[in-house]
């Protein structure tokens, strides 16, 4: 085993990392750029190297930067979490040039399943279903509205290169393919340096299943069994369970099998998940393979008992897998809610903001909490505004979903927006208690998760509507004293209360509405963040609706229309 680790990475995964990799004896190193130097797991690691400015792709994306870093602090290993250089296979190889383990597959692994259209060409050779598509090299419009038209709509666009949602479009017909195509290229040329694009059928009513496995450089390989991660809002995972409801044994055992197959496909060594859609007859097709550990991993570790954390590190430095697949087994039922700093009644928009307060239940056997904030921090635009994951346990599936119930009613947030209403009323929803579950879950159920007219699944801040409050209060005290009316001795009554509006809750949505109204003619932006793209000039005649500009924040594209018709003048 190794002596030093740094962790290529910041917020809730960093923290996850260090914690895992304390717990092996080992002396962590944490990166942070300037918006992060006073960040939680900054002050966890053993050291804390600055890498640079705010922006990611001067500081946590600068390859450079982070090995600098390594070689600094005398780092044996470098563990990138997820997102950023996790799956990068220049980076990986860059580590292994300067002497230092990278915690993950080979660059040759990374590479192949980093590339869909390579992935899929592997895996139709290694006999894993895939669904009918299109990923060859020629790349303009009109082919590949001629593939989409052959493969009959409604198709999907993805991005050749990377994952996460990210360079994704669901296409319904001819008309929209062209505009579909030109956003899904920018915003993945924008995260992944490649416009590049495949097709695929659009799967009706899928379910999104996921199976981790694990190999190490014995050749030894085993799954940890399957994740259902269909509960999704802009083809990101919301929420996360294990074992994947309905699937029998012996679709377990077969999905396993694939998976493993998949892995060996590329020599694989390390943590990955395969993922599959399955379709409402119960076959399943091959998605993407990613070469990381995924944000859902603690459901598996809940349901097997193992850290893969500190399988990942002992794998990496050169040590057999820590169990083979006939002592691995499923005990209970997990679920992992991703807590983020966004306002699901207007779009599930990112939010800012300083986490003025900030409550998680008690951890215990049956509750856990990865969170990578802390009260009094700033969640701001040059990141993922995932904040933490609530994850529960229990022995079945329904007392899962009461004890996270409870423990989204016992988390508190206030200073920034959040989706924490909104993940309670996934989980208590009638649909989801029946597992009648896809990836198009959150847009059928719409109207009972997105009520109008109570400020929005979470009230703006992430507390239940004052309604809900009032109902279950308790009546008033007959004895004057079990009164609570501020009442003092020889004094007079008196009361202070303080009022603010930090969240952008009602003055945000009021400000917007304003934005909105007949007759409107400038531009709001949703929330801070960088013009990447000017789709209009001065002098042009647009509709109302028109696409005037692109906005970048927070890892994701926004697109400001026109709120009216006319013509646009230039102010300085």
């Amino acid at each position: 085993m190794f002596d030093k680790l740094l962790i290529a990475n910041r917020g809730e995964i960093a923290c996850r990392v260090i914690r895992a990799a304390k717990g092996l004896g080992l002396e962590t190193i944490a990166v942070y750029s300037e918006a992060d130097a006073g960040a939680l797991h900054v002050s966890q690691a053993d050291q804390a190297i600055a890498i640079g400015p705010a922006p990611a792709e001067r500081s946590y994306l600068d390859a450079d930067k982070l090995i600098a870093a390594a070689r600094q602090a005398g780092a044996d290993a470098i563990h990138p979490g997820y997102g950023f250089l996790a799956e990068n296979a220049d980076f990986a190889k860059a580590c292994a040039e300067h002497g230092v383990v990278f915690v993950g597959p080979s660059p040759a692994a990374i590479a192949a399943m980093g590339s869909k259209v390579e992935a899929r060409r592997i895996m139709q050779e290694a006999g894993v279903p895939l669904t009918p598509g299109y990923h060859g090299a020629e790349q303009d419009e009109a082919t590949l509205l001629a593939e989409a038209e052959k493969i009959g709509f409604p198709v999907m666009l993805k991005a050749a290169l990377g994952g996460g949602g990210r360079g994704m479009r669901e296409v319904e017909n001819a008309k929209d393919f062209g505009d579909a195509l030109r956003a899904a290229r920018r915003e993945a040329r924008a995260a992944f340096g490649s416009d590049e694009m495949l097709l695929e059928k659009l799967i009706q009513r899928p379910r999104h299943v996921e199976i981790q496995v694990f190999c190490d450089h014995q050749g030894n390989a085993a799954h940890l069994f399957e994740r259902d991660c269909s509960i999704q809002r802009r083809h990101q995972k919301v929420l996360e369970e294990a074992p994947a409801p309905g699937l029998d044994e012996e679709q377990r055992a077969a999905l396993g099998q694939l998976a493993i197959a998949a892995a060996r496909a590329v020599n694989y060594a390390g943590a990955g998940t395969v993922e599959f859609i399955m379709d409402e007859e119960g076959a399943f097709y091959f998605m993407e393979m990613n070469t990381r550990l995924q944000v859902e991993h603690p459901v598996t570790e809940l349901v097997t008992g193992h850290d893969l954390v500190e399988w990942q590190l002992k794998v990496a430095a050169g040590e057999p897998l820590p169990a083979t697949q006939e002592q691995l087994a499923l005990r209970g039922h997990a679920l992992e809610a991703r807590l983020y700093a966004e306002d699901p009644d207007n779009g599930f928009l990112p939010a800012t903001g300083r986490l003025n307060r900030l409550r998680f239940p008690e951890e215990s056997a049956q509750v856990r909490v990865d969170a990578g904030v802390r009260q009094g921090d700033v969640i701001t635009m040059h990141y993922d505004p995932m904040m933490a994951k609530l994850i529960v346990w229990d022995e079945d599936r329904a007392r899962c979903l009461q004890r996270m119930s409870d423990a989204l009613q016992q988390t508190e947030v206030d200073g920034v927006a959040t989706n924490i209403g909104f993940l309670a009323a996934v989980v208590t929803h009638p649909a989801f208690r029946a597992a009648d579950i896809d990836t198009g879950f959150i847009e059928r159920h719409r109207a009972e998760l997105l009520p109008d007219g109570d400020g929005g699944a979470d009230g703006g801040a992430g507390q239940p509507p004052l309604g809900k409050q009032e109902a279950t209060a308790a009546p008033v005290p007959a004895s004057p004293w079990e009164a609570t009316d501020n009442w003092w001795l020889n004094l007079p009554e008196g009361a202070r209360l303080s009022l603010s509006d930090e969240t952008g809750g009602q003055a945000a949505a009021a400000s917007r509405a304003a934005e909105r109204q007949p007759g409107a003619t400038r531009l709001l932006a949703p929330m801070p963040g960088r013009i990447i793209e000017l789709t209009a000039a001065a002098g042009q005649q647009v509709k109302e609706g028109d696409t005037l500009l692109i906005l970048e924040a927070m890892k994701m594209e926004h697109a400001i229309a026109a709120p009216c018709a006319g013509v646009l003048e230039t102010h300085r």
